[in-house]
C-alpha cells in the first residue's frame, strides 16, 4: 500500500511520500515522488494504486514535460497534462486489466509552482484524469494508507499553521499510520517549498533520524493522558452502593 501526504500552509508547500512495496513476502523500498527542482518551475508528484499503472503514467508525463513545453506555465497545465497521460494509459492498459479484475486505480497529488502561478499551488488528480485543487478550508491531501492520519491533521493542521509546525504534523500523521499497518513504512521522503525564499528542498529520512519525533509525542500523550479531567468518571470508578 501507500501514504503520500501534501500539504499546502500559507508559507509552503510539503510532500510526504512512504517508500515501502510489498510483493508477497517481498519488502522492497521504491520512491513514489517524483520531481523537478529547475527553478523558476518546481513540481513534485506523488502516486498511489498499481504500480505498472504508475510507472507507464510518469514516464509518459516525464517525457512530455522534458519537452519544455510553453504551454505549461502553470500548474493546473501540468496536473491537466498528467491527466492526460492517465487518460492514455487508460485506453491502452483498461481493458486487459479489467479482464484481470484489477482496477484502474492510479491517484496523485501534485504541487509546485510554475513560472505563471503568483503563488504555489497544489492538485489532487484522480484515476480519470480529473482534479480538484487545494484550499484554505481543506490544506492537504492524503492518498494510500488515508484513514489513520487524518484525525490529527483535521484537528491541528490550519492554513496558517507555520511551515515548520506543518512538517511535524506531516510526519506525525505519517507515523500514526504506519505503526498501525504493515505495508507503510520508512525511508520516508519529504520535500518543502518554501514560500518565503521560493526554495525547494528533498531529504530521504531513515527511522533513526527521526524516532526522537516519535518518541516525543507519545510521552507527550502519556502526560496529557494523566492531567486529563476525568471526574466526569467517578460515578463509573466507584460506583454507589
Amino acid at each position: 500500500m501507500t501514504f503520500c501526504l501534501g500539504i499546502k500552509v500559507k508559507d509552503g508547500l510539503i510532500a510526504l511520500g512512504d517508500t515501502r512495496i510489498v510483493k508477497g513476502d517481498e519488502h522492497l523500498t521504491k520512491s513514489k515522488l517524483s520531481f523537478s527542482m529547475n527553478s523558476p518551475s518546481p513540481w513534485w508528484l506523488m502516486t498511489s494504486g498499481l504500480r505498472s499503472i504508475r510507472d507507464k503514467a510518469v514516464i509518459y508525463f516525464e517525457e512530455e514535460t522534458s519537452k519544455g513545453v510553453p504551454d505549461h506555465t502553470n500548474l493546473f497545465k501540468l496536473a491537466n497534462c498528467f491527466g492526460q497521460q492517465l487518460r492514455r494509459v487508460r485506453s491502452e492498459d483498461g481493458a486487459s486489466l479489467a479482464s484481470s479484475n484489477y482496477a484502474f486505480n492510479l491517484h496523485a497529488i501534485l504541487g509546485g509552482r510554475m513560472v505563471d502561478d503568483p503563488v504555489p499551488k497544489m492538485f489532487y488528480i484522480y484515476p480519470e484524469g480529473n482534479w480538484i485543487e487545494s484550499s484554505d478550508e481543506s490544506p492537504y491531501f492524503i492518498i494510500g494508507r488515508t484513514h489513520y492520519a487524518k484525525p490529527i491533521l483535521d484537528q491541528l493542521l490550519k492554513f496558517d499553521t507555520p511551515v515548520e509546525y506543518a512538517l511535524t504534523l506531516a510526519y506525525l500523521a505519517f507515523d500514526a499510520t504506519r505503526t498501525t499497518v504493515t505495508d507503510v513504512d520508512f525511508p520516508v521522503d519529504m520535500i518543502l517549498f518554501d514560500s518565503l525564499s521560493s526554495q525547494t528542498t528533498y531529504r530521504r529520512f531513515q527511522e533513526e533520524e527521526l524516532n526522537p519525533v516519535s518518541q516525543w509525542w507519545r510521552q507527550e500523550l502519556l502526560n496529557s493522558l494523566a492531567r486529563a479531567p476525568t471526574r466526569c468518571f467517578n460515578s463509573l470508578l466507584k460506583p454507589s452502593l
